[in-house]
């Protein structure tokens, strides 16, 4: 029979047990986009990203098709895992796979293409964006579901995870609760949201939606800041190192464990200082930079 004192402690000892686990399960590793050295190119971004001390990349179709002018995606596997680097995740580079429009047929066929070359890379994550100027229509998001849901499947085929990057400038999907509710309906274990940190805050979503979140729901992390200025002067290019600007970055990444995020942080940035710099030198400054906030946040 458990005593009186055994009793009341019992609910302190559970919590305890639980924030454990949270904290165990909220713990994440640091990665570089191409994007964000895009001038390097794909060699020149990942031998200057291992020199500096970088284990994870994102890699981005359109650096993988400039390298395959001259060589072969066996060389550039080989590249990856000579310098050390795991490629976590990789943009697909295909749009038009959300919403309805009369070219989703041909935007599948590229995109079943860039999953078979991402699985000859070994990339177990591939995703695309949901930009798009089309006016919706009601109707169109119940067609979403099906049309995500198609990918995802395509996607399994090639043992892949499909996710899709809710961006600010959509007029479809610009938010985290319209993708959820688009990958919810479609119910695949292998699809889901990437959140990019960026198109989060800069755009029409609260912290309170990462609330809603379910544990495992978010598949990959795109981690960036957004810069003290009106809003209105934003643009795909505006994004700072974690850290610099006025995101609340500690509370996000503090949710973000709270449903047990455990993957990469993926910094990509656009900006020419960062686009055109040194890849050694850039990738040294946002490593240091980015775990000191992963530190502070205790995710690292």
């Amino acid at each position: 029979m458990l005593s009186r004192r055994e009793i009341l402690m019992a609910p302190a000892a559970l919590l305890a047990l639980r924030g454990a686990a949270t904290a165990a399960g909220g713990k994440m590793t640091l990665a570089l986009h191409q994007n964000t050295s895009s001038r390097a190119g794909f060699r020149g971004s990942l031998e200057g990203w291992a020199k500096a001390g970088v284990k994870q990349v994102e890699l981005t179709n359109n650096l993988i098709d400039a390298f395959l002018k001259s060589d072969t995606l066996a060389a550039a596997r080989r590249l990856v895992g000579d310098l050390g680097l795991t490629a976590v995740s990789g943009a697909c580079g295909v749009n038009g796979l959300i919403e309805p429009n009369p070219n989703r047929a041909a935007a599948l066929d590229s995109f079943r293409q860039r999953c078979e070359m991402w699985a000859e890379l070994g990339i177990p994550r591939i995703y695309s964006t949901t930009a798009t100027t089309i006016k919706p229509a009601p109707d169109d998001y119940k067609a979403a579901a099906d049309n995500v849901r198609e990918v995802a499947q395509i996607a399994a085929q090639f043992k892949l995870t499909a996710m899709f990057e809710f961006v600010r400038q959509s007029t479809f999907a610009s938010t985290l609760p319209t993708i959820l509710s688009i990958t919810r309906a479609a119910a695949q274990p292998n699809l889901g949201p990437l959140f990019d940190f960026y198109h989060f805050w800069s755009g029409n979503n609260k912290l309170a939606d990462l609330d809603t979140l379910r544990p495992g729901e978010i598949k990959h992390v795109h981690f960036q800041d957004v810069p003290d200025m009106p809003r209105e002067m934003l643009d795909a290019t505006t994004r700072f190192i974690p850290g610099e600007g006025v995101s609340p970055i500690d509370a996000m990444l503090g949710k973000l464990a709270e449903k047990g995020y455990d993957g990469a942080l993926s910094v990509e940035l656009f900006l020419p200082r960062f686009s055109d710099g040194d890849p050694f030198e850039m990738a040294r400054e946002i490593k240091g930079k980015c775990e000191a906030v992963m530190r502070r946040a205790k995710v690292l």
